[in-house]
């Protein structure tokens, strides 16, 4: 059975977590992808490369997720030779997905009004910061940059203090990767009607502020905005909040239906706190008293009881390393076993998306830079002679 995105061919530009995560997606789902890096790792890795020796280099490769399912090939865009393979590679390719800044790759000679002059059918995906256009395109940035401009880290974070920030995965995954993923799958399919490819132009911070669909309605309805921990989901709501156990960890609780809140009173033998769930005068009482019942007892103590009551939306607050055993997570197939490197065998979170016909996989591990240079350049015609000749150029390795 062929794979969702099998003959799909992308070649992946991108260096950070937004792109790479793009591209795994796709690639999980059985995508062609080739990523595209400078010699040497580029200078990050050149600065550390003195650190490692190349049984770590391996390692490192083949337990980072986001390069699994994709070959790579080592090119300086800054010489012309390799500008001319990169035109040669994306001739046929279907996707092409960039992560510089606004203008950097019109100077390596990969723009989309190039590569597009090459391959018409091409789908091109820029994602960035800020996006392509606007007073703030220019500017550098991370995640934690792109969830404050896009309304999210505003509302994140305990009553009268200041933001909490999460990790990473808000503007750089879902407002970047799935993002992306989901707009370049949308092209695809438009160029099934139309014949052509088109550019799409990925903001982080465009997709943060497209996540708060919800509370934007809310607010442009005539609703007050948002404060951090005031709201019925970000902290305001006894019923819809974390609390501290005897042993330091946390439940969270999302009891926000009168039944399943009724059923968690009940077991916690405190009826008389049922019929104050949505009044605001006991809200800060009601979340007292819930804090001191759960103090009383440890948080797997507490979960055995609660759990076996399916009426009752408890869920422990897991660390990582609880996560990667967690008995839900493992049935799903969240963490596998990708593989091995040097006889170490290798694990991985699983893939999110379950198709029943076309199911995703992990066919390989992700590379070392420029592991499949020559078998990349030979496939695109490339005698071993001319391949011989670009290598002691420079212009690829």
């Amino acid at each position: 059975m062929p794979m969702a995105l099998e003959g799909i061919k992308i070649v992946d530009l991108s260096r950070m977590a937004p792109g790479p995560f793009c591209t795994m997606v796709l690639g999980d789902l059985g995508a062609d992808v080739i990523r595209v890096e400078e010699p040497g790792g580029g200078r990050m890795a050149r600065e550390r490369s003195a650190e490692i020796d190349q049984t770590q280099t391996r390692r490192r490769a083949a337990f980072n997720a986001l390069n699994r399912n994709k070959r790579s090939i080592a090119l300086d865009l800054k010489n012309p030779d390799a500008q001319r393979a990169l035109h040669d590679l994306t001739k046929d390719a279907d996707v092409f997905v960039e992560g510089f800044r606004p203008g950097v790759v019109s100077r390596l000679g990969c723009d989309y009004r190039t590569l597009s002059a090459i391959n018409p059918r091409l789908v091109y995906c820029s994602i960035s910061g800020y996006g392509q256009d606007g007073p703030y395109s220019s500017l550098v940035g991370h995640d934690i940059n792109y969830i404050s401009v896009g309304g999210a880290l505003g509302v994140i974070g305990p009553r009268d203090g200041a933001p909490v920030i999460p990790y990473n995965i808000i503007a750089d995954y879902a407002g970047g990767g799935f993002h992306a993923a989901t707009a370049i799958l949308a092209a695809l399919m438009a160029r099934e009607r139309a014949g052509r490819g088109q550019y799409v132009d990925v903001a982080m911070s465009d997709g943060v502020a497209y996540m708060l669909a919800s509370l934007m309605s809310e607010y442009f309805s005539g609703g007050a905005p948002p404060e951090r921990g005031r709201t019925n989901l970000n902290g305001g709501a006894p019923y819809y909040n974390v609390y501290r156990c005897r042993d330091g960890r946390y439940l969270s609780v999302g009891c926000i239906e009168p039944w399943f809140w009724s059923a968690l009173c009940e077991a916690l033998g405190r009826e008389d706190l049922i019929a104050g769930q949505f009044d605001p005068d006991r809200a800060e009482y009601i979340e007292n008293e819930l804090a001191r019942a759960f103090e009383t007892r440890d948080r797997d103590d507490w979960w055995e009881t609660l759990s076996a009551v399916s009426s009752i939306a408890v869920t422990r607050v897991t660390t990582i390393e609880e996560a990667a055993r967690d008995p839900q997570n493992l049935h799903r197939r969240m963490v596998i076993e990708a593989g091995q490197v040097d006889g170490e065998t290798v694990k991985q979170v699983g893939i999110g998306p379950k198709l029943s016909d076309t199911p995703g996989s992990v066919r390989s591990l992700g590379a070392t830079v420029g592991q499949h240079t020559d078998r990349i350049l030979s496939d695109l015609g490339y005698s071993a002679r001319r391949i011989a000749r670009l290598r002691e150029s420079g212009a690829v390795e």
